[in-house]
C-alpha cells in the first residue's frame, strides 16, 4: 500500500513536470512600477532605528499614554474596591462578635440564678 501511495506521488510529480505549459509571468512587463524605494532596510544599516528608540517612540504615543492613564484608573478602582470590602468584612465580623458575645451573656446569665422549688 505504501509503495502504491509512493509511486502515485512520484507519477503525478512527473506528468506535472513534463507538461508543456508555459509557466506564469509574475512580473509582466506592463505591470505598474513603483515611484519610491522598495529596498529592505536591515537592522544592521543607517537608516535602521534601535529597538530602544523604537520603544521611545511607542512611548511618547497618545494612544499609550491613554492606555497607562486608563490601567492606573483601573488600579485605583480595584484598590477602592477591595478597601471597602475590607471595611464591610471587618463591619460584619464586628457585629457577628457582638451577638456572639449577648448570646453567651444571655446564656450565662440563667445559669446564674438560683431555682426555687
Amino acid at each position: 500500500m505504501k509503495n502504491l501511495s509512493f509511486a502515485a506521488i512520484i507519477f503525478s510529480a512527473f506528468v506535472m513536470s513534463c507538461s508543456k505549459k508555459e509557466p506564469a509571468d509574475f512580473y509582466p512587463a506592463d505591470s505598474p512600477k513603483a515611484n519610491y524605494d522598495t529596498t529592505a532596510i536591515d537592522s544592521f544599516s543607517n537608516g535602521a532605528i534601535s529597538v530602544d528608540v523604537a520603544r521611545q517612540i511607542r512611548m511618547s504615543s497618545k494612544q499609550y499614554q491613554d492606555s497607562v492613564k486608563e490601567a492606573l484608573k483601573l488600579q485605583e478602582q480595584e484598590k477602592k474596591l477591595k478597601e471597602e470590602l475590607e471595611k464591610e468584612n471587618k463591619k460584619k465580623a464586628e457585629e457577628e462578635k457582638k451577638k456572639a458575645d449577648e448570646e453567651k451573656k444571655k446564656t450565662s446569665e440563667p445559669s446564674t440564678e438560683v431555682k426555687s422549688a
